[in-house]
C-alpha cells in the first residue's frame, strides 16, 4: 500500500463537521469513508437514545462506546432482516457496485441481515451525504417493490467515519470483511455471499482498487 497523503484536494466551503440529530457526520473531501446504514428496525429507538444519552457527556471515548454498542447490537439480528433474503442483498450490493468509479471508489462491503457496511473513498466535488442519498433512495425503492411493502426502509442517519491512516484503513477492511463471522453467520470471511471478501476469492475484484486506489 502506498501511504495516504492527508491533503484535503478540491477543499470546499462545505467540508468538515455537521449535525443532523443523533450522529456528528464529517464531510472530508477525498478522505475515504466508513459508513454504516441500518434498517429502521433494526435497533429500538429508545435503547439507542439511552445510549446516546449515557455516552454524551464522555466526549470521543462516549463516542466509541456508542458506535461499539451499536455494532454489538446489530450483529444480533434484531429485526425484520430484510437483507437476510437473497434478492434484496443482491439488489444492494449491485447499487454499491454501481456508483464505483461514477461517484465513490468503493474499496469493501459487506450486506449483513440488517445493515451494510461499505468503505469508500468519494470522488472529486462529491459529497457523503450524497453518496448515502443515493444508495439508500435506491435500494429503499426497490426493496419496497420486491417485498411488496410501504415507508421507510432505512434509518434516517448512516453512520460513518473518516480514515485516518493507514493502520485504521486496514484495520476497517478486516473489521468489514469479518463482520458475517464475528455474527456467527460463516466461518470464513470469503464464505459471506455478498462482501468483497467473496469477491475477492472468486477473482471478481481488483486487488488494485483494495491496496492503492484508495490513495488517490
Amino acid at each position: 500500500m502506498t501511504d495516504y497523503n492527508f491533503q484535503l484536494k478540491g477543499l470546499r466551503s462545505n467540508l468538515g463537521w455537521y449535525d443532523r440529530g443523533y450522529i456528528p457526520h464529517f464531510e472530508g473531501g477525498e478522505l475515504p469513508q466508513f459508513l454504516t446504514f441500518r434498517l429502521c428496525d433494526s435497533m429500538p429507538q429508545e435503547v439507542l437514545e439511552r445510549w446516546r444519552v449515557e455516552t454524551s457527556a464522555l466526549g470521543q471515548e462516549g463516542q466509541m462506546i456508542f458506535r461499539k454498542r451499536i455494532e454489538k447490537y446489530l450483529d444480533q439480528g434484531y429485526g425484520a432482516c430484510w437483507l437476510r433474503e437473497d434478492r434484496i442483498a443482491e439488489m444492494v450490493e449491485n447499487s454499491l457496485l454501481f456508483h464505483h468509479e461514477n461517484k465513490y471508489t468503493l474499496v469493501a462491503w459487506v450486506v449483513m441481515p440488517n445493515h451494510l457496511h461499505f468503505l469508500a473513498t468519494p470522488l472529486a466535488n462529491v459529497e457523503l451525504r450524497e453518496i448515502a442519498h443515493s444508495i439508500k433512495s435506491y435500494t429503499a425503492h426497490e426493496a419496497n417493490k420486491l417485498l411488496h411493502r410501504k415507508g421507510q426502509l432505512w434509518q434516517h442517519e448512516p453512520f460513518d467515519r473518516y480514515i485516518r491512516n493507514q493502520k485504521h484503513f486496514a484495520s476497517v477492511i478486516a473489521y468489514i470483511e469479518n463482520n458475517p463471522v464475528k455474527a456467527a453467520l460463516c466461518e470464513k470471511p470469503e464464505d459471506w455471499r455478498y462482501s468483497s471478501a467473496f469477491r475477492k476469492k472468486k477473482d471478481d475484484w481488483s486487488a488494485s482498487v483494495l491496496a492503492d486506489d484508495w490513495s488517490r
